[in-house]
């Protein structure tokens, strides 16, 4: 049996282990022999390293014009279709999904990914009456900043 890969944390540009020093075995639930990888057992710690890099990347990131923003978003929407198959088959093998269960979640990963492409073109805000005299009122949509999840 081959040895399962080992995954780390990708933070501030580099594949790090966890602070803890602690991993953890994912097995495959059609077949606990079956080692997906062994991932880190992460805590407190790498969070707040992993949210304080995304907050000095946001400060480059959000100067990024939003069309090119955009383009870098729709690449990734590509590559996940180019490789649609091989994540199909490694969410079936974590999770126990039927294939094509995964198949439609990446294809829903895929088109959001295109639509909020798409809305890197659709830069524009409003404009509305002032309630006071010589004044211009407008809205202007920016970045709001770095945030943290929790997903599957």
């Amino acid at each position: 049996m081959a040895t399962p890969k080992i995954y780390r944390n990708y933070i501030n540009g580099e594949w790090v282990e966890s602070e803890t020093g602690e991993t953890f075995e994912n097995l495959n639930p059609a077949d606990t022999s079956d080692v997906v990888g062994v991932f880190q057992r992460s805590g407190k710690e790498d969070v707040d390293k992993a949210v304080a890099a995304a907050k000095c990347a946001f400060q480059k990131w959000r100067l990024t014009p939003a069309p090119r923003r955009a383009e870098i978003i729709f690449r990734a929407a590509e590559i996940l279709l180019e490789r649609k198959e091989d994540y199909a088959r490694d969410m079936t093998r974590e999770m126990g999904k039927i294939l094509n269960e995964t198949r439609g979640d990446v294809q829903e990963a895929v088109d959001t990914g295109y639509y909020m492409a798409g809305e890197g073109r659709r830069s524009f805000g409003q404009s509305v009456p002032s309630e006071l005299p010589s004044k211009f009122a407008m809205s202007v949509r920016m970045p709001v900043g770095a945030c943290g999840m929790i997903t599957p």
